[in-house]
């Protein structure tokens, strides 16, 4: 797009800081200096990670947990934190990538071959790393070099049959199909951290129970089936390869990326179709579904059966329905999750905790002298194996939620309100905790949104510092032998936390942690410094998110200094802003001095409204000056790309 940008200018002074626009620059401030003892405590001076190199590293599992100590500090450079972070963010993935060679899992800068649930956790990083610096020359080779290895670009890394449209196996990577489940020894045997997942299959000979595999010959049978039926061939959750592939396009805009995208997403749809709008999750390299697993639709690696069913099945969906509308702008790609989550809702019953209680386990008794045994609650099966659905659970609204972040339908917020109706949390209240993906906070953030839970904004900045301010004490705290300590220790310990700033400032709920791209209203480019984010002393707030506008306020909260930036409309620029209401100032500030001006004179304004056609405003915001715009918005009508916009301005 070309032609000068629109320009509004703030006039409204700013006499009265909210508490959250202070608590938002605090939280700001706090955690672009706590990556500063964090890699004191955790890193060499080469930025590797303190641990055990020099012992041998024979397992595939693992490679993600070492990025994802890191996973967000560009994201936070971003939302506007400082300079430094996008420096040792790329300085880390560095690090991390040439510790990972050492060790044997990493090839070419990309993981030798592990499946895509684990493998997306750490891609989330590269992504943010890309967004953040678009025109970095070894980010867009290493991008395009990722990409190539499902494109089949590389010779080595044939992991992908065009004839077929399916990715060769469940594990792969930079050296292509990595062949069968297990790295040496082929046998499953019983571990604690596995036991709740329980049986992989249930049709083993002589392995009735969990407890069964403490006998080794019979871990080795296991081990055997698991190496045949989850060895070879597509599984569903490589849906989220898609992510790395729109990530090449969005730095190239190449269109092999998007065909590649297209078709393969299209596969799945139509094994979908078949199956009645349940996704299969396992296909054979002949293009069967069930191929190894005597015809079944269920039963590969990370899907239905085995370990998490319906929670990574569903991610795995939006991932890949979120990657085709990007680059296509056609909805009728998210019917793909939008079908597993009506088919899992209307498998749904009705209990009384009481029922839970006396045959479930410790969760529902809990649930049971909270609200006695006769309250009901509705549950929905997440597994499916061959005595049928299985783990009934209650219907998650992470799902629903990224949907409606992606089109913001009424048919989309029905399935939102579609599990609050069935849940007995409070969706206002502010729990003060942090799960593995930085997320939990959803329910009361859309509240806030709908206009129910105005303290949201200040609860939940205030919690995340909390958290952060926890975080560092744990760091001091912290007298562990990291040669020692497990391969999650160092992310659980990460102090940046950010979703409380993309919520608020981006309009956005958490991106889907295994490999989704951040899917947001609204971003910010300083146009002062030439960079992304929001301004020193910048505080901005999400108010109100519709199909077609949003509103959003600025506030400087610099007394001395003008502050100048651009907001895109999408994360990519694939929105359009159609129009901008927001008041200008009618009388005079700041008024006179002396006895007749100890009071500022009263506020008059008018409503302003100007017509445009452009995925970027700019607005000036004076020292302490604030502005509420109400923008039109279209939707998915640019090509997406992660170009920043510097050549628009003079």
């Amino acid at each position: 797009m070309t032609g000068p940008i629109t320009t509004v200018k703030a006039s409204i002074p700013l006499l009265q800081p909210p508490p959250w626009a202070l608590l938002e620059r605090k939280l700001i401030e706090v955690m672009e200096q706590s990556v500063y003892p964090y890699l004191a405590r955790y890193t060499r001076s080469d930025g590797m990670l303190i641990w055990r190199d020099d012992q041998p590293y024979e397992t595939r599992d693992g490679a993600d947990d070492f990025y994802e100590s890191f996973y967000n500090w560009a994201l936070l450079y971003l939302l506007g934190g400082a300079d430094h972070l996008i420096e040792l963010a790329e300085r880390q993935w560095d690090a991390v990538t040439q510790q990972l060679s050492r060790l044997g899992l990493v090839h070419k800068e990309y993981e030798r071959g592990y499946d895509q649930f684990h493998q997306g956790e750490s891609s989330i990083y590269f992504y943010f790393l890309c967004m953040a610096d678009p025109t970095n020359s070894r980010l867009i080779e290493r991008a395009k070099r990722f990409a190539g290895f499902y494109v089949n670009e590389d010779p080595d890394a044939q992991n992908y049959d065009p004839m077929r449209r399916l990715i060769r196996a469940p594990h792969t990577g930079s050296t292509g199909p990595r062949w069968g489940y297990f790295y040496d020894k082929v046998a499953y045997s019983w571990t604690a951290d596995m036991e709740p997942y329980g049986l992989p299959y249930l049709d083993v000979e002589g392995v009735g129970s969990y407890e069964d595999l403490r006998d080794s010959v019979l871990a080795a049978r296991m081990g055997e089936v698991m190496q045949e039926r989850m060895g070879k061939g597509d599984v569903a959750t490589n849906l989220i390869v898609t992510s790395l592939v729109a990530n090449a396009y969005l730095l190239t805009g190449e269109e092999k990326y998007r065909r590649w995208i297209v078709e393969y997403v299209a596969a799945w749809q139509e094994r979908a179709r078949q199956n009645g709008g349940l996704l299969p999750d396992n296909v054979g390299l002949s293009g069967r579904v069930g191929e190894y697993i005597d015809g079944k639709w269920y039963g590969g690696l990370y899907g239905w059966s085995w370990p998490h069913g319906y929670y990574n099945i569903c991610m795995a969906a939006i991932v890949g329905a979120t990657s085709a509308f990007l680059v296509t702008g056609e909805k009728k790609y998210l019917d793909l999750p939008r079908a597993q989550i009506d088919c899992i809702h209307k498998l749904g019953q009705t209990y009384t905790i009481g029922e839970l209680a006396s045959s479930v386990g410790r969760f529902w008794i809990e649930m049971q002298q909270q609200y006695g045994p006769e309250r009901t609650i509705f549950l929905v099966p997440y597994r499916y194996n061959d005595n049928g659905w299985f783990e009934y659970l209650s219907p998650s609204s992470v799902y629903p939620v990224s949907l409606w972040n992606m089109t913001q339908d009424s048919e989309d917020w029905a399935r939102v309100e579609q599990a609050r109706r069935a849940s007995l949390v409070d969706w206002c209240e502010v729990v003060p905790f942090r799960n593995k993906e930085d997320a939990g906070h959803e329910l009361p953030w859309l509240c806030f949104l709908k206009g129910k839970n105005p303290a949201y904004p200040e609860q939940i900045l205030s919690e995340s510092y909390g958290q952060v301010a926890r975080r560092m004490e744990m760091i001091r705290c912290d007298d562990s032998d990291l040669r020692q300590v497990s391969i999650h220790h160092w992310q659980e310990l990460n102090p940046v936390l950010t979703e409380a700033l993309v919520q608020l400032t981006l309009g956005a709920p958490q991106i889907i942690y295994n490999g989704g791209l951040l899917m947001c209203q609204i971003r910010y480019f300083d146009v002062q410094r030439r960079r992304p984010g929001l301004p020193p002393d910048v505080a901005a707030l999400v108010e109100k998110i519709e199909e077609d506008h949003i509103v959003v306020r600025l506030l400087n909260l610099s007394v001395f200094d003008e502050r100048d930036l651009l907001l895109q409309a999408g994360a990519f620029g694939e929105h359009e802003f159609r129009n901008v209401q927001y008041a200008e100032r009618l009388s005079q500030y700041p008024g006179p001095h002396g006895p007749a001006g100890y009071a500022a004179p009263e506020l008059k304004t008018e409503n302003r409204t100007l017509s445009m056609a452009d995925q970027l405003l700019r607005v000036v915001l004076p020292p302490a000056s604030e502005i509420t715009l109400t923008l039109g918005i279209a939707r998915f009508v640019n090509i997406p790309s992660y170009r920043q916009p510097w050549e628009r301005l003079c």
